[in-house]
Formats: C-alpha cells, sequence, structure tokens
C-alpha cells in the first residue's frame, strides 16, 4: 500500500489485509470534520488518487492525515480491537496516533461521519459482539479513544465505553454510551427554513470575526434536498434578503435553475371543461419564480457549506435531549444496525448526541421530534389545531411543441368532491419539463376516498392530458403539508430553542406558498439566536426576540390577512359559499374584520365511517398518463433496510385492525400515496383480514401519523440516509 501524504491523496491500495486511518478538513473552514477506519477495496482504489467513494469523501475537503495498518492474515480485527490483558488488569490508556503509524486499527463509529451510505460495505464487523459472544465475566472494556490534537480545532471524540453483560442476559443498547459533539446552535432538518438559518448565523458570526462560531445542520436524507417536493413558485423576497446576488450573472455560484414566471391562469374544472375564473390577487406571480425546490435546497446547501456550516446528511435526529432543568439541550441521532426483532445486530452503532445552547427545529410538516416539543411545552395552549393538506406531484418531459416556458396553471373543482377542500397546479419550467400535482385537504369525511386515485382521474382532464400526451413521467412524490395558517401558529421559542418553518406552520393556502416564510422565519430566528448568545455565554436562552420579530414581520401580516379564507370552505354554505366569501376577502375586506373563523375538528377526527357513504370505484391505471401505485413509488427512489425496527410504530397490530377496520374498510391503504398500508385476507383474523406495514415503500410524507383515526400510527425516523430520492420535485 502507499500513501502520498504530501499532497494528502490514497494513491494505491493492493494489499486486501490493510486497513487506513484518515482525517479531513473543509477546505473553506481548515476545520477536521471527521476520522475513520475502512478497508480499502483494491479495485476502489485503482481507479483515481483522490480518496474513492467507500471514505465518504465530502465535497470541497481533502485528506489532512492518514496512516496505514498491516493486519496479519487470519488475524481476527475484533481481538486487535481488545488487547488482551489478565483478568483484573488495569485498561492501558489510549495511546495517539503518530502520523504514519498506529498500534493497531481503532474503530471509529459511523455516526461522526459526513454519510452513512458509504459504510455499510467496508466498516469493520463485529465492533460490538453479540452477546453470544461475550465472556461469561461481567467485565468493562474500553474502546481505544481517538482525538485529535490540534490547537483551536475541535474534533470528534471517538472513544466509547461498552458494558458487556453476561451471555445469558439480553444486551441493551441504551447501556452503551453515546459519542457527543458540542455546537453553538443546533439545527434539525436541512430544509428552506433550516439552511436559511444556518447561513445567516455564519453570516453575522463572519462579519464579527467569530470564525469559531459553529452552527451544525442535520439532515435525515441521504444528500442534502432528497426529500424535499413542492410545487414549487417561490416569492424571491426572502432569497433576495439572504442572498441578494443569487441570481446576478457575475456570480460564479448562481442558482442557474430559476424560470421566470410567465402568464397565470385560473380554472375552475368540471368533468369536460375548463371554466375561465378570476384568480384572488395574492396567487398573482409577477417577479416570482418556478424552481424545483429540491434543485434549490441542494444548492442552498453548498451555500451553507461555503460559509463554514456543517451540514451533515444521513444524520436522523430521533430523540430530544433535555437539561437538568428542563430546557432543551440537543438532539440524539438513532441507533444504527438494530435488526426487525429490536434487537443489536453485529453492526450495532449507539446513535450521537449533539449539544446545543441552541437547537432549532425545522422538520417540515409534523415533524416527529417537533411533535414532541409542541407537547412538552404546550406550545398550543394558545393556538388552534393544525389542519393539513396532501400534495401528490409529478414532474413530466413533454414534446416541445407543447411547452410554454413560464406557463402557471392553478384549478379547482373536478376530480375532488364539492365537500373536499383541493386544487391542483401545473407549472413549464426548465427545459420542456412540467410540474403538476393535487392538493388534497385531510380532512376529508369519506373513507373511500382516495388522494392518490384522484390525482391520477385529474390528469385524464383535457386540460393536463392534452399536455402530457407524447410525454414521459421521470419522477413522482407526495408530502403533507400544512394549512391551518394565522390561527393555528404555535408558540415558536421555547426554553433552548425555536421552531422554525413549517414545523410552525407558515404556508400562505391562498398564496399556494410557503417557502419565502420559511425562509423568513429561519432568517428570524438565527437573528434572535445571535443576539442571545451574544449577550451571554451560559445558562438557559430563551429566543423571545423571536417571538417578537415574527409578529412584526411581513409573515405575521400576510397569514393574517388571508386567516378567514381556508376556514370559509366549511361553514354551511360549502364550496361556492368558501369561494364567495374568500373573494370577498381577497378584494375587499383583505381581513380587516373583527373575527377570525375557526377550523372544526382535527383531520384524523374528521373521517366518517364507510357505511355512510358509497364505494367509490376508481377506473385502472393506462400506463400512459395513469400509473399504479407501486409504479409511482419505484420512481421515488425511496429504500429502507429491511432488517431494522418499522418506523411507522403501531403498537398492537391485531388491535388497530379490531378498531380501525370495521368502521373504515381499510382507509389506510386509501389515504396513504405509496403503498405501505395494506389489509392482506386472512381467514384466521376475527375480521378476515391481517393487518400489514410495508414500510420499505414509505416516502416520509406522514399522512399516516395525521389522519389515521385512532392516532395510533407513530411515524419516527428510520435509519439515517433513508427514504426518497426526489429528483426534480
Amino acid at each position: 500500500m502507499a500513501i502520498q501524504l504530501g499532497s494528502h491523496l490514497l494513491k494505491r491500495c493492493v494489499e486486501p489485509e490493510v486497513y487506513v486511518f484518515a482525517c479531513w478538513t473543509n477546505k473553506a473552514r481548515r476545520r477536521v470534520r471527521s476520522t475513520m477506519l475502512l478497508k480499502p477495496s483494491a479495485a476502489a482504489c485503482q481507479r483515481s488518487t483522490r480518496p474513492p467513494a467507500w471514505v465518504g469523501y465530502p465535497r470541497q475537503c481533502r485528506v489532512e492525515y492518514c496512516c496505514s495498518i498491516q493486519i496479519p492474515p487470519r488475524t481476527s480485527l475484533t481481538s486487535l480491537l481488545e488487547p488482551s490483558r489478565s483478568r483484573g488488569a488495569p485498561e492501558p490508556p489510549p495511546s495517539s496516533p503518530r502520523p504514519g503509524t498506529m498500534s493497531a486499527p481503532v474503530p471509529v463509529s459511523r455516526c461522526v461521519q459526513r454519510s452513512i451510505r458509504a459504510i455499510p460495505t467496508w466498516r469493520p464487523r463485529q465492533v460490538l459482539r453479540p452477546a453470544a459472544a461475550m465472556s461469561r465475566t461481567t467485565t468493562t472494556v474500553a474502546r481505544p479513544a481517538i482525538r485529535l490534537s490540534m490547537p483551536g480545532v475541535r474534533a470528534f471524540s471517538t472513544g466509547a465505553r461498552l458494558r458487556m453483560a453476561d451471555a445469558e442476559e439480553a444486551f441493551d443498547p441504551a447501556s452503551v454510551e453515546r459519542e457527543s459533539d458540542e455546537v453553538d446552535v443546533c439545527i434539525v432538518g436541512g430544509g428552506p427554513a433550516g439552511l436559511s438559518a444556518a447561513i445567516r448565523l455564519k453570516q453575522m458570526a463572519n462579519e464579527a470575526g467569530n470564525e469559531d462560531f459553529r452552527v451544525l445542520v442535520l439532515e435525515k436524507a441521504g444528500d442534502v434536498g432528497a426529500h424535499i417536493l413542492s410545487g414549487a413558485v417561490i416569492q424571491p423576497s426572502s432569497i433576495n434578503e439572504l442572498i441578494p446576488d443569487w441570481l446576478d450573472e457575475s456570480n460564479p455560484n448562481r442558482f442557474e435553475h430559476a424560470t421566470p414566471a410567465g402568464t397565470d391562469r385560473m380554472r375552475f374544472l368540471t368533468k369536460s371543461s375548463a371554466i375561465p375564473i378570476p384568480a384572488p390577487p395574492q396567487m398573482s406571480n409577477h417577479g416570482n419564480y418556478i424552481v424545483s425546490l429540491n434543485q434549490f435546497v441542494k444548492w442552498l446547501g453548498e451555500r451553507a457549506e461555503e460559509l463554514g456550516v456543517e451540514v451533515y446528511p444521513g444524520f436522523a435526529a430521533s430523540e430530544v435531549l433535555y437539561d437538568s432543568d428542563g430546557s432543551v439541550k440537543g438532539v440524539a441521532t438513532n441507533d444504527l444496525g438494530i435488526g426487525r426483532d429490536g434487537k443489536p445486530k453485529d453492526t450495532f452503532e449507539r446513535g450521537m448526541e449533539f449539544h446545543a445552547r441552541i437547537t432549532m427545529f425545522g422538520e417540515g410538516c409534523h415533524g416527529s421530534l417537533t411533535k414532541q416539543v409542541i407537547n412538552k411545552f404546550d406550545l398550543r395552549k394558545d393556538s388552534q389545531h393544525q389542519t393539513y393538506g396532501l400534495g401528490l406531484k409529478e414532474v413530466w418531459e413533454i414534446d416541445p411543441a407543447k411547452f410554454e416556458k413560464g406557463l402557471i396553471v392553478h384549478s379547482m373543482g373536478y376530480p375532488l368532491p364539492a365537500d373536499v377542500y383541493g386544487g391542483s397546479f401545473m407549472y413549464h419550467f426548465g427545459e420542456n419539463l412540467v410540474s403538476l400535482g393535487l392538493v388534497v385537504s385531510l380532512d376529508y369525511q369519506n373513507p373511500w376516498l382516495s388522494p392518490y386515485q384522484e390525482f391520477q382521474k385529474l390528469k385524464h382532464h383535457t386540460l393536463f392530458k392534452n399536455v402530457l400526451q407524447g410525454g414521459k413521467c421521470i419522477s413522482y412524490g407526495a408530502r403533507a403539508l400544512v394549512e391551518g395558517g394565522f390561527q393555528s401558529i404555535p408558540k415558536v421559542a421555547f426554553p433552548g430553542g425555536a421552531l422554525i418553518g413549517d414545523s410552525a406552520g407558515f404556508v400562505n393556502v391562498p398564496k399556494v406558498k410557503g417557502t419565502h416564510n420559511a425562509m423568513k422565519s429561519g432568517m428570524l430566528a438565527a437573528e434572535a439566536a445571535w443576539t442571545a448568545l451574544s449577550q451571554t455565554t451560559e445558562g438557559t436562552v430563551f429566543l423571545y426576540d423571536y417571538e417578537d420579530s415574527l409578529r412584526k414581520s411581513s409573515i405575521w401580516k400576510e397569514l393574517k390577512e388571508v386567516r378567514n379564507m381556508r376556514p370559509s370552505f366549511h361553514t354551511p354554505l360549502g364550496l361556492y359559499g368558501g369561494v364567495a366569501y374568500s373573494g370577498l376577502e381577497a378584494y375587499v375586506l383583505k381581513g380587516r374584520v373583527p373575527w377570525t373563523l375557526s377550523h372544526k375538528t382535527p383531520d384524523y377526527a374528521a373521517t366518517k365511517p364507510a357505511d355512510q357513504f358509497p364505494k367509490i370505484e376508481y377506473e385502472k391505471p393506462d400506463g400512459k398518463i395513469s400509473f399504479d401505485i407501486l409504479t409511482s413509488v419505484s420512481r421515488t427512489g425511496t429504500n429502507h433496510e429491511e432488517d431494522q425496527p418499522v418506523h411507522l410504530q403501531v403498537k398492537d397490530w391485531d388491535a388497530h385492525t379490531d378498531k380501525a377496520y370495521p368502521p373504515f374498510k381499510g382507509l389506510e391503504n386509501r389515504f396513504c400515496p405509496a403503498g405501505v398500508y395494506e389489509y392482506v385476507e386472512d381467514e384466521s383474523k376475527p375480521h378476515g383480514v391481517r393487518f400489514q406495514i410495508n414500510s420499505q415503500n414509505c416516502i416520509h410524507c406522514k399522512t399516516c401519523d395525521i389522519k389515521a383515526p385512532q392516532q395510533d400510527i407513530n411515524w419516527q425516523v428510520p435509519q439515517g440516509g433513508e427514504g426518497p430520492k426526489y429528483y426534480m420535485t
């Protein structure tokens, strides 16, 4: 094996028993990011002089330190990790590595790596041995720790202590100490809100000369933007403020995929016609841009890293950590290598803790940790419950002759029933690309209704079919979105943290936009955090300034103005009454009324028994314009390891069936846009069916957690890096 330390590049590795230890820094920040121990592949190393893909090598980074260890043939790696010694003898202190040498390979947690996607194939096995392989005597074994000693440089400690239990005792993963890292601000979620907050924080820190101010973004997707899905027509007010030259031709890092909005059209659909109707002024898109929000967020992530933000994709935050006084002190990522039976496998890795004086939650709509924080601090005490919609979207490549760049079409009416709030959109953007989608409010009553099938039906309307014929569907996705508006905004600040973006619910439903508000909320929270941290160096931080600035911001003003439009559709006047009242609000009243309409029951409680409605029979897809659900799921790129606990948690599947199937006749199978839930015929069961969860299909839309009538489905994050890999969404 040869390692060229002078240029910090791995040259070749052909010996099968050689391991490599490497550290890297980010070019923008010159800070040590991570360490690892990997067994290279000869084929992989011979292809390139750069550290190959199995290293999990980050963008814009270079190897600063590496060394190799020759493992003798037929020598157990595990035996080298745990040096033999007499029983009762003191543990030798961990030794620091010298450049070019290492006494023994050291297991380094994949929790400290930039992306866990590169790890499963090359990570040394049996870092934690199964209980059956452990000594019958209870002992404590210290894993050697590595901490890079560089003045002024923060580094992860990879030391962890493992309690070796008796062979007959069940191994408790919680008994393994988590590794931890201390940062100034931790942001959960790498979406528009989270990345905007991170960018604004680093802008202020760098301007103040405090380049050591650490801002960390944890993103559960394997790549930044991979879980992002939206229409999307963005109002540029927030991005203009955050990065003024984001479209400037002289900026080499400008965003190159924005299509200026062109013609606006609004249609009321019947089964066979599209009637032009006036659009409310809020829906005017003059000066806006059509984008793939997936691409836009990737670009934001790159800008954040350039400023020194530490962005960690593939890190799924699964637990909120609290201090002794009850304030939030950070989050922990989930454990890896847990089998479907809940027992640790030989690849088990304990999650990692990230401690911060301020933790921001920007998980998007109905985040799993956001739910916990809202309940913990009773943040909805003075607000109404949140209401939701489900957005389904496809991206098509169409015939160039049918392409009208910048065209924006919105519609309401068909195919949805009159008592279901929703509408569709079609945006022409890029080069011969069309975004087509349907939003269905989740407070619908009829359990026979399937949002996915309604979307397939929509595409056969002549307004859309004429555009799609001869084209090709290249992407599909679905995501729940917030619709509650002004009256459903919770308190956004709590001891040690804040809610930002759709975690708080800043979508302007009549405007059909929320990205600009999400970004603005992240920026406001960042400014409040910087002020608070500048005033004190210890103790719990309260972001009350964030609450105050939010109420004085454009977010508050525009949401208050349209607060009565969405709930007006559920008055006794129904659909047409809602249309009439919304027009009055949009053109005349503009929110200047002394009343605020309330949302009715929560979405899950709105569902009525199936025997109160005729069964809806949907036509079979033609495979050209409409598709079966599994074909669509294949276009999401979603993937989950099968041998892990089901992240869609239902405590008792049989009890769920007893409560949910008789009244609703398989509602879960119809509200899920990814075919996750099934009722399979099984004569041995009391109702003749067996409840089944196909968690590998999950596209992280959160609809099940929102709509399940019994509220007994709890959506939790799976292993980091899993889920959809959206393209152009």
